[in-house]
């Protein structure tokens, strides 16, 4: 049975779309737990320990410092760990949805939408808001989610027809550094939280890493039609991401305020990709790719 866009308790995301990297949270957790128990070591048996420490340190007041520093030590990184697990869980699941929601008000007209592409779609969130909107406004328009993994593409459409558009939504597996799609042939172009993991086998601080994301880009601007909407969300490289939009010779890019997501720093950004014109003498086609 379909269900409504409208505001949503975490439970019900969680019902619906699960979790992807769950292992990372429970790698947070496992260790949270592990400093909480080593500092509840520390608060009941100090005496015990701050002998220990006299075995290193002649003194016993520097013995004290150590092993009271120790102490304080282990109960920080459980907080942190803690408040790290949280974040993840946060972000995975809520923040994501509300984020879909943002992009998606981003675009001001779907119903003028005839074809939509969210590329690394997962576990469909970003996707299945599109459709959702798609749903709305009666369009006849379909969105397309890419990703690298069929098995993904499988799970993606059951959420979509869990959230009842499955007839708006088509998966399609494929690789996003060579879109498999023709040029301007999108409407509109959506990512979430997805670039900045292209590329992440050279490492994500590389060169090599940084030209697989800005391959990325110039296939989103590529398939996207003169006058469509890119809409990206993602962490850590989007002032990369900017850059590029602006040699690409975007228009009307604009980025959001600052979002903690997965304990980083993350950005929205929007543009519009200029309408083609005729070529006047000394002009040059752009060429989008990279």
């Amino acid at each position: 049975m379909g269900k409504s866009n409208g505001s949503r308790d975490w439970t019900q995301i969680y019902a619906i779309y699960g979790m992807d990297q769950w292992q990372t949270l429970l790698f947070l957790l496992c260790h949270a737990l592990f400093f909480s128990l080593l500092s509840f070591v520390f608060l009941f048996y100090f005496n015990p320990i701050f002998h220990f420490f006299q075995t290193f340190f002649p003194s016993p007041s520097a013995a004290r410092f150590a092993a009271g520093f120790s102490g304080a030590v282990t109960s920080i990184s459980a907080v942190c760990l803690f408040f790290a697990a949280a974040n993840f869980f946060y972000s995975a699941g809520p923040l994501h949805y509300e984020m879909a929601q943002r992009m998606v008000g981003s675009v001001y007209d779907w119903s003028t939408v005839k074809l939509a592409l969210d590329i690394g779609c997962g576990r469909g969130i970003l996707l299945n808001s599109v459709a959702t909107q798609l749903k709305k406004t009666g369009s006849s328009g379909r969105v397309v989610g890419l990703d690298r993994s069929k098995r993904t593409t499988l799970s993606t459409l059951r959420t979509a027809n869990i959230e009842g558009v499955g007839e708006y939504v088509t998966c399609k597996e494929g690789d996003v550094r060579s879109l498999p799609f023709e040029d301007n042939y999108f409407d509109v172009v959506v990512s979430a939280v997805f670039i900045h993991t292209v590329g992440k086998e050279y490492g994500h601080r590389t060169v090599e890493a940084a030209a697989e994301r800005v391959r990325v880009l110039g296939e989103m601007v590529r398939v996207l039609k003169a006058g469509g909407v890119g809409v990206v969300w993602d962490i850590i490289h989007v002032p990369e991401y900017v850059r590029r939009l602006q040699e690409l010779k975007m228009e009307d890019i604009r980025v959001s305020e600052r979002v903690t997501a997965f304990m980083v720093s993350s950005h929205m950004v929007s543009f519009r990709k200029p309408n083609q014109h005729i070529l006047g003498p000394g002009e040059v086609r752009l060429d989008w790719r990279c």
